[in-house]
Order: structure tokens, then C-alpha cells, then sequence
């Protein structure tokens, strides 16, 4: 079985509280996403892409294209 990866602890406040308010609870949740689609969440800014970015290549996944 797979194991599913926490988000990044450096992420701010405002960028948890929306990824939490639209139910992205888990970093694998993320591949299934365009970088555009996770930075028209209010409250994410290019720093929470980066840091999702690195967390999902040490997992080996990416963002959907």
C-alpha cells in the first residue's frame, strides 16, 4: 500500500487554509492538478508552487500538465 504524504510544513497559513477550505489534504492530491488551477486558489502564491513542486518530485510525482 501507498503511503500518503503530509503537504509541506513550510507552507503558509493563508496557502493551507485554502488548500484545506478546497479539501487538498494530502501532497498526492496535487498531481492531479495544473500549477495554474493550485495558484486561482485565494490565498496561494508562487512560493506555496515551489515548495509543493519539490515535495512532489521527492515522491516522484508532478503536476498534471
Amino acid at each position: 500500500m501507498d503511503q500518503v504524504s503530509e503537504l509541506p510544513a513550510k507552507l503558509s497559513k493563508p496557502a493551507m487554509r485554502a488548500f484545506t477550505h478546497a479539501g487538498y489534504l494530502k501532497l498526492e492530491q496535487f498531481a492531479g492538478l495544473t500549477e495554474a488551477e493550485v495558484l486561482a486558489l485565494h490565498g496561494v502564491g508562487p512560493t506555496a508552487i515551489v515548495l509543493l513542486r519539490q515535495a512532489l518530485a521527492e515522491k516522484g510525482l508532478a503536476f498534471r500538465k
